[in-house]
């Protein structure tokens, strides 16, 4: 059962700063009466890890009007957890003349920039949005994408401290990562560490076949925690991930879907929440906005997970001012 705890965290509030291509027809940037609107999904995961947060996306389309069928259509293709069909899969969308690309994930992202300049691009949310060159900044994002983004190593170093402050001798912590995703970059949390006496060991995995091979990594390099990377791959494997950590004896920290799947500290963002958001930005879109004239915007809600059930398996004790912090205690 999971219960809400007071917390002492304070929430911080990011502030925003200020080839050839398939066809498609210009994009008319203005609500026309009695159209009926298309919105291509591209999803690189698959609909039973994802589809959730689609259906909340649908949820933001109907709180500002739309009626799905009647003035808008959402159609949905999954790569399913495989990043070399997003290019195929964006050209068939654009090539079916939607009005809008919605994506997640740098991986959806790039593949949906790459194909088209002309279809507007909403990122649900990705990481690292300029530093992987999806937009020239997030005041003024130009071309034709826009969103919301967020800082992977800023979540982790957070995470780092979680881990830190649960296990006071922790001194050597593994962080899994994607590598074949831009958006998987290590730089707030290395310093992290070294300020709170921690020793990172990175491990990588492309592929769900790839976790084994990394978990063998981790174990040999004899880390003592893990910190899951929010990889598209990785939401969409977070239960398998959580046993491979329980099975090694590993406490680790994560994204929140990761806590409630079995890992031990989850913080992170309220996929929900942005999912729904997003329809915002295809809203203003519709209504005669550019793109790149919406800046990208970064998630103000983070939540913090405790799973006592994993703690209870892997005989650790959670501070209490660990569980204060949390929203969610799952017992």
């Amino acid at each position: 059962m999971r219960s809400p705890r007071a917390h002492g965290l304070a929430r911080r509030r990011f502030v925003i700063g200020a080839g050839a291509l398939v066809a498609a027809p210009a994009t008319a940037y203005g609500q026309r009466a009695g159209k009926v609107y298309r919105i291509g999904v591209l999803g690189t995961t698959s609909p039973k890890s994802h589809g959730a947060f689609v259906d909340a996306f649908r949820d933001g389309l109907r709180e500002r009007g739309y009626i799905e069928g009647k003035t808008v259509v959402v159609e949905v293709r999954w790569a399913e957890n495989d990043y070399d069909r997003l290019p195929a899969i964006a050209a068939e969308l654009v090539n079916s003349k939607v009005d809008l690309i919605l994506t997640h994930g740098a991986p959806g992202a790039r593949a949906a920039k790459a194909t088209t300049t002309t279809v507007p691009i909403v990122i649900a949310i990705s990481g690292e949005a300029v530093a992987t060159g999806l937009v020239q900044s997030l005041a003024r994002p130009g071309g034709n994408v826009t969103g919301t983004t967020f800082v992977y190593s800023e979540l982790n170093a957070k995470r780092l401290e979680l881990l830190k402050e649960a296990m006071p001798k922790l001194k050597r912590v593994a962080v899994l990562r994607n590598d074949a995703n831009p958006g998987n970059v290590m730089t707030s949390e290395t310093a992290t560490a070294k300020s709170i006496g921690i020793e990172v060991v990175q491990a990588t995995a492309r592929r769900a076949d790839d976790f084994d091979g990394a978990f063998g990594q981790i174990t040999r390099s004899q880390c003592e925690a893990v910190i899951v990377y929010e990889d598209p791959l990785f939401v969409a494997e977070a239960k398998r991930l959580a046993g491979l950590c329980e099975r090694h004896r590993l406490p680790s920290a994560g994204f929140r879907e990761f806590a409630d799947a079995g890992g031990l500290l989850g913080f992170g963002i309220n996929f929900p929440a942005v999912w729904r958001h997003a329809a915002s930005f295809v809203d203003r879109i519709f209504k005669g906005a550019r793109p790149g004239d919406l800046p990208m915007e970064q998630p103000a809600k983070f939540d913090t997970v405790v799973n006592l059930r994993t703690a209870r398996t892997l005989r650790l004790t959670i501070p209490p001012k660990v569980l204060l912090r949390a929203e969610t205690v799952i017992e």
